[in-house]
């Protein structure tokens, strides 16, 4: 049965045994000092009181019958003033042991008492008064009679005290009696509440502790330290961070595999299309240039071909971006500032930025450090993202750029580029999809400016970050290590 509980049930059974030991050992103390209490109050209150009134009365009397019989020997009359005396104290003593009287016997006695004390006191004054009257045979005539009385007195006051003593006697026998149960209850419990410590200790050592320290010598065997509990609640919390950095890089894997997978299938679709299309194209376009050139149009015949022309451009633009994704150009890094790309972007840029009615400011209190980079292919994510945000804000906005270094757990020191505009931010269900290859929310967009641009950052061994809410705008933060750090992914030609 103890085999077949859990552990977390053997020590709160232990427990509850120590708990309910405690409780029982704490209740008992308190009904025995209780106990204890009312039978010191019991003797001190009534049965001392009591046996003290009792042996008063018996000295009173006794005092009483020395006075009397020196009254008869020399007649001095200051022995009956005396004997008065203790008479009224004999009374006092008969009244207080009337109110300490506390059973039934006591209380028969002490009337047996009162009515005889009486008598006697009378068979002694008719005594006294013969001799006093000086007719000492009629006195001693009736001593007997006294005698007789005050010994049956003396009698009932010594069973009075005899009584009181038997009572003391009686509460001392049951105080020793509970002392000894207290005792042996003791005796007993402390060998079980060592028996349970014992128990609830060898299963913390052996059950608990060991097998902690066995994980902590497991997890850390050059520093356990003294605390295992502590020791192994670090390296636990090292282990969820390690899971959770190992779960965010196979995340991170999967979405390249996915990507990969992809830019595969572009690459052998890109090679087809640039084969079958890419040259009939060119030749179209050289023989509208040249009937631009030769032929005489009218107004509408030139906008016609015009916008013919525009169309074979934006496929061409396909067709070269197609290429571009299923067949990126190795980089040709070199030691350059990113500020740089920065403003090579920006000046590229400004007549765009300008048709749009977009403003730009760059936060820059210095420029960034030198780092291992392609200065065209960096140029290359800037502009798409800047072109992307005019393409957001047609009725004009404005775009900062903040530059800024930091530190990156995965690869140290990195610089860090924010792109962000004022425009109606990016919906939060496609948010994750931006990156993705094909996806698009332009009706003439390829879906594959963002693909490209995070491959290029991811090439430089960095990653792209998006922050945005509808209505509030959008930033893209481009982080790219050190050179030190970086590790490029060599992209097949």
């Amino acid at each position: 049965m103890w085999r077949r509980l859990s552990l977390r049930a053997r020590i709160f059974l232990i427990l509850s045994a120590l708990l309910l030991t405690t409780l029982g050992g704490g209740l008992v103390t308190m009904w025995h000092t209780e106990a204890m209490d009312h039978l010191f109050t019991s003797l001190v209150d009534q049965n001392v009181a009591s046996l003290q009134a009792a042996q008063e009365l018996e000295s009173a009397l006794l005092i009483q019958r020395g006075l009397t019989t020196y009254f008869f020997l020399d007649g001095n009359p200051d022995w009956l003033k005396q004997l008065e005396q203790y008479h009224q104290s004999f009374l006092k003593g008969l009244a207080k042991a009337r109110k300490g009287a506390h059973t039934e016997a006591m209380g028969e006695l002490l009337g047996q008492i009162e009515v005889q004390y009486p008598t006697y006191v009378a068979a002694r004054g008719e005594v006294i008064r013969l001799y006093q009257a000086g007719d000492k045979q009629a006195g001693v005539a009736l001593h007997p009679q006294v005698r007789r009385q005050f010994s049956e007195l003396l009698s009932l006051c010594q069973r009075l005290s005899l009584m009181q003593e038997y009572a003391i006697s009686r509460a001392r026998t049951e105080a020793r009696a509970r002392a000894r149960f207290i005792n042996a209850t003791t005796l007993v419990a402390i060998p079980g509440v060592a028996l349970l410590g014992a128990l609830l200790a060898y299963i913390l050592l052996k059950q608990i502790l060991g097998p902690i320290r066995q994980l902590a010598l497991a997890a850390a065997p050059e520093t356990p330290g003294p605390d295992e509990v502590k020791a192994l609640s670090h390296r636990v919390y090292r282990l969820m961070e390690n899971v959770d950095e190992a779960q965010s890089q196979l995340t991170r894997s999967q979405e390249h595999l996915i990507q990969s997978g992809k830019w595969a299938l572009v690459g052998k679709l890109a090679a087809g299309v640039a084969h079958s299309i890419r040259n009939p194209l060119t030749s179209v376009k050289m023989r509208l240039f040249s009937m631009e050139r030769t032929l005489k149009l009218t107004p509408t015949q030139r906008e016609d071909l015009e916008v013919i022309s525009e169309e074979i451009r934006h496929i061409d633009t396909i067709v070269r971006n197609f290429l571009e994704f299923s067949r990126p150009p190795k980089l040709k890094v070199q030691r350059l500032s990113p500020s740089d790309v920065v403003d090579m972007a920006l000046q590229l840029m400004r007549p765009r930025l300008e048709s749009y009615g977009v403003a730009v400011q760059v936060e820059r209190t210095m420029k960034l450090p030198e780092i291992q980079a392609d200065p065209e292919q960096l140029k290359e994510v800037l502009v798409n993202l800047l072109v992307n945000a005019c393409e957001a804000m047609p009725a004009g906005g404005f775009i900062t750029i903040k530059e800024e270094e930091g530190v990156a757990p995965e690869v140290g020191r990195v610089v860090i580029i924010r792109v962000s505009d004022n425009g109606p931010g990016i919906p939060p269900n496609i948010q994750d999809q931006v990156f993705q290859p094909f996806f698009s929310t332009k009706e003439e967009g390829t879906g594959l400016g963002l693909a490209i641009a995070s491959r290029i950052v991811e090439d430089h061994g960095g990653w792209i970050d998006l922050t945005s809410r509808e209505g509030a705008g959008t930033t893209f933060s481009l982080t790219l290590p050190f050179g030190e750090h970086q590790a490029w992914v060599p992209s097949s030609s």
